[in-house]
């Protein structure tokens, strides 16, 4: 029998790391272990090597302080150290700690006594020091091989078979994706040399400073905007895993958790979200929380009728009336996250989705049963509102949010 691999952990990885290397003299805080573990998932390490590449980049900030990492890395994780025929430099007096029985600091021990320079907690790897030349190249290390393969597991895996960890750790995988929504002309003007409106009030201002000789003609270009994204999500009991994954992601986009939303302009795009199950809520104030599990926490406080019935139609009736008639969906980029389930009349969603399609820029759903490909929208709510979708997602697990936020930035 094969013998299962405990689930790594990048965070207590980069955790130890930092301490070893903060009691090796180095200073190396809480943010740099962050940056380090975060580095870790991006590039998607699978060798010790890679592994150096992005703590080196991370944790060391001054070329002195090189071969300090170098050799603490090497007890570690057992590579060889480049660094291990020069002269090991003094670590600064304001890292070193004395050991109450007099004897030396840990960054004074040499890389081949690694036993004492480190707790047994944080030895990551029981391989051991390899005796070849420091050029060569570092081995792969089972440990960045386990994260490396866990991660692929976590990505490629069904939002409803994920742990509650698991959906924690997906918010750091989330924080590298980008929300770019297609922008949109506004109504108002800016200065702009290539512009090819002339602003005559900007040319005679212009005019005074060379008594009143019109040298320089302004010009002006409409100003560009990104668009508004509304999102509807749909948490009755059958879509109840994965709004808790979609509300995540909208919670990395909205701001939280180190998100990145690129928008023209410098701005960044601030989701607006409803959820609906048999009535309508507005999420968005709790979008603003401190952490994942706060935001899903006021979330469910705000919302009554989570893991409820279905009631779609009725829910865009009550979006229509309150917000989207009154300019929230007008030229917007709107997002529902349903299944189709509808337990109120199909002809009522028809009517809605056409509505909001009159004043919404772009419609895009998600549905994670289009998953499958035996999946034919012939009956029900969802045959009612395919016509007027402009886009059509499963967004049923990590990799398949790459395509939703595609569908998101198409214009």
């Amino acid at each position: 029998m094969t013998e299962t691999l405990p689930e790594p952990d990048v965070a207590a990885m980069a955790t130890g790391l930092g301490i070893a290397l903060h009691t090796a003299g180095l200073p190396v805080g809480p943010d740099r272990c962050e940056r380090l573990a975060r580095a870790v998932t991006v590039m998607g390490a699978t060798s010790l090597a890679e592994l150096r590449a992005c703590a080196l980049a991370t944790m060391v900030s001054d070329p002195s302080q090189m071969p300090v990492f170098d050799r603490v890395f090497a007890a570690l994780f057992g590579g060889p150290s480049p660094f291990r025929n020069l002269p090991m430099p003094p670590a600064p007096q304001r890292f070193q700690r004395a050991e109450p029985d007099g004897s030396p600091p840990p960054s004074a021990l040499s890389p081949g006594d690694p036993g004492g320079a480190l707790p047994d907690g944080l030895r990551l790897s029981d391989a051991e020091p390899s005796s070849a030349d420091g050029d060569e190249p570092l081995a792969e290390g089972p440990a960045m091989r386990r994260v490396a393969s866990a991660t692929e597991r976590l990505r490629g895996r069904d939002f409803t078979e994920l742990s509650a960890a698991e959906l924690r750790q997906l918010v750091v995988l989330m924080r590298e994706m980008t929300l770019a929504v297609p922008p949109r002309r506004t109504r108002r003007y800016r200065p702009a040399r290539d512009g090819k409106r002339p602003d005559l009030r900007r040319t005679l201002r212009l005019a005074r400073r060379s008594g009143g000789e019109a040298i320089r003609f302004a010009r002006r270009a409409p100003r560009i905007r990104p668009r508004r994204l509304v999102v509807l999500c749909d948490i009755s009991g059958s879509m109840e895993p994965y709004a808790r994954a979609l509300l995540m992601l909208l919670y990395v986009l909205n701001g939280g958790g180190l998100a990145r939303s690129v928008q023209p302009g410098g701005n960044q795009a601030r989701p607006e979200v409803f959820s609906f199950a048999t009535r309508l809520t507005r999420l968005t104030p709790a979008l603003s929380a401190a952490t994942p599990d706060t935001m899903l926490a006021k979330a469910g406080e705000a919302a009554p009728d989570w893991s409820g019935g279905t009631r779609i139609g009725a829910a865009l009736k009550e979006f229509n009336d309150h917000y989207g008639s009154r300019g929230m969906a007008r030229g917007a980029v709107v997002l529902i996250i349903s299944d189709g389930w509808e337990t109120g009349d199909p002809a009522l969603l028809g009517a809605q989705m056409a509505r909001l399609h009159r004043v919404a820029h772009r419609i895009v759903w998600a549905n994670p049963r289009t998953q499958s490909p035996r999946y034919r929208p012939e009956v029900g709510g969802m045959a009612a509102a395919w016509p007027y979708c402009d886009a059509v997602v499963s967004a049923h697990n990590l990799d398949s949010l790459d395509d939703l936020l595609s569908a998101l930035r198409a214009r």
